[in-house]
């Protein structure tokens, strides 16, 4: 019997979905493994795990460019040390779960549970496979401590590949696979069906604007962007989903009112419906993270992206602009000129659209499943 262990950590929710989606296809799919998922934080310590998730989702949330500097000092000096350290103590308790489970194969889809498990190979008290799957579209030094003791790396891009390849990262441990997500996003949807769910005009394309989210940052700026879409877009409908969010969920309902737009924005708050949404929509307006991404990227949707996160964001967004396969609004832009610029020609989204195939990764669960599985 072969025995997995998959950690992630609950900052964010790309790590906790690449978690589940390989659990679910190891579990599916292979027989005499036994494979487990297990947040390494919460396993270390609980109130600990609290307090640094509530601390991230408060600063992400209210002081997004004290995040952004947070981010990128982990990278090097003061702050990259102490990481290095906490993880090196924290790893001592992981160490009795390790010991307790003495797993053939961890995978990792945290920097934080990577760099302690590696930590524990080097002192000689582990000795099992390590693989890591990497959950944006940017190198960070952060992943890549003790990755000599790490057997593979599982990468979004090819640029992001070179990247550690120059940080002196073995180019054999790195496979460009994508970022393992949900096969909800690969169903075969009846398109009839999901217009009708959501009361859609069959012969509008679709805009999927995503204006709530965790954070629900920049409401009047969020909404000042509909406002813009729901004016130079008008050959579209518009689905707006605002999330857990409810007060933007009024303010996009009090928009759509006050600029007569009933008959073709459709506001809507919470909805697990995201991959057939993603399915009919010819476009997606975004936070960047990780996790949207990468769906965003398998359903082959242009994105035109809005109010990213200082940090690991914003280097998601510039991977996409700088790809072709989005556009980015910022802070001090003029949302009316980018759409009326977006919108003037068909072609500049049909490009953008055929950018995005390649980097839509839609077989990355079963890619890394099998090449671990297969080798380990």
């Amino acid at each position: 019997m072969k025995k997995i262990l998959i950690f992630y950590a609950s900052y964010g929710g790309g790590h906790l979905s690449a978690a589940k989606s390989i659990l679910k296809y190891i579990t599916e799919h292979f027989t005499d493994v036994e494979a487990e998922m297990i947040d390494c934080m919460k396993y270390i310590n609980k109130p600990i795990e609290k307090v640094t998730t509530g601390a991230y989702r408060e600063m992400a949330k209210k002081a997004p460019r004290l995040w952004g500097k947070v981010y990128s000092g982990s990278e090097r000096g003061l702050l990259s040390k102490i990481s290095k350290d906490s993880n090196k103590l924290m790893a001592r308790k992981l160490n009795h779960l390790l010991q307790e489970k003495q797993p053939d194969l961890v995978v990792s889809t945290h920097p934080f549970s990577s760099q302690m498990v590696s930590y524990l190979k080097r002192k000689g008290k582990l000795n099992c496979t390590l693989a890591t799957i990497m959950t944006d579209f940017a190198m960070h030094k952060q992943w890549l401590i003790g990755h000599e003791y790490t057997e593979y790396f599982f990468v979004s891009n090819e640029p992001m590949k070179q990247s550690i390849v120059n940080y002196g990262v073995d180019e054999h441990k790195i496979f460009v696979t994508g970022i393992p997500m949900s096969d909800r996003f690969f169903e075969n949807f009846d398109n009839k069906k999901i217009y009708e769910m959501f009361e859609l005009d069959l012969n509008k394309k679709v805009i999927l604007f995503f204006g709530g989210g965790e954070f629900g940052l920049g409401k009047e700026r969020t909404s000042q962007i509909l406002k813009s879409f729901i004016q130079k877009a008008s050959d579209y409908q518009i689905v707006a989903v605002a999330g857990k969010n409810e007060k933007m969920r009024e303010a996009f309902e009090q928009l759509v009112k006050d600029n007569n737009a009933k008959d073709r924005v459709r506001v809507l708050g919470f909805t697990d419906k995201v991959p057939e949404l993603m399915h009919i929509s010819s476009l997606v307006v975004t936070k960047p993270g990780g996790l949207t991404t990468t769906e965003s990227l398998a359903s082959t949707l242009p994105m035109v992206i809005i109010n990213p996160i200082p940090g690991q964001e914003e280097e998601n967004a510039e991977f996409l602009v700088s790809n072709g396969v989005g556009l980015w609004i910022k802070k001090n832009d003029l949302p009316e000129k980018i759409l009326t610029d977006l919108f003037s020609s068909s072609d500049k989204l049909e490009q953008m659209k055929e950018n995005t195939k390649k980097f839509s990764k839609q077989y990355s669960t079963k890619t890394i499943c099998e090449l671990l599985l297969n080798n380990t």
